[in-house]
């Protein structure tokens, strides 16, 4: 979610909008190669779950260059998903889901800081972000990688 993480892999990308994705719950289950876990909008199934977040426009070779980051078919497929935007109205959207889950992971820091960044700077409803913030984590054994990530913010 965070806009600088994304203009960082893909250039310049345009916000459309905030929207929910229903009956799917935010999960750090994906099975990253690096020993973490990464996000996934997790399909449950269940009405009282949803995953609040942020549409981007982006164009077909930002996409392909964005498979790239995000390791379609190794660990992520995509998708296409009813998206409800704020005047209630449904959208489209293209969304990547894992395809490799282990729930025993959980994300280094300075990945979730990345999904909390983006979270608070599209004003995502505090609650959401109070749950993000409250998922454990575990320090990067890369300290160089862990700074590299979050470079970009100063």
């Amino acid at each position: 979610m965070s806009l600088k993480r994304l203009q960082h892999r893909v250039s310049n990308v345009r916000i459309t909008s905030v929207g929910w994705l229903e009956k799917h719950k935010l999960e750090f289950h994906k099975k990253s190669n690096d020993g973490s876990a990464k996000c996934d909008a997790y399909y449950v199934g269940d009405p009282k779950y949803s995953v609040c977040g942020v549409l981007f426009e982006v164009t077909t070779s930002q996409l392909l260059l964005l498979d790239k980051y995000e390791g379609l078919g190794q660990g992520y497929e995509r998708k296409v998903v009813p998206i409800i935007i704020q005047n209630s109205e449904t959208i489209s959207a293209v969304t990547y889901y894992a395809t490799e889950i282990d729930s025993s992971m959980k994300p280094y820091q300075w990945y979730k800081e990345h999904v909390i960044r983006g979270a608070e700077e599209h004003n995502l409803p505090r609650e959401y972000i109070d749950k993000i913030i409250e998922i454990g984590t575990i320090p990067d054994p890369d300290a160089k990688r862990h700074q590299e990530e979050l470079i970009i913010y100063q």
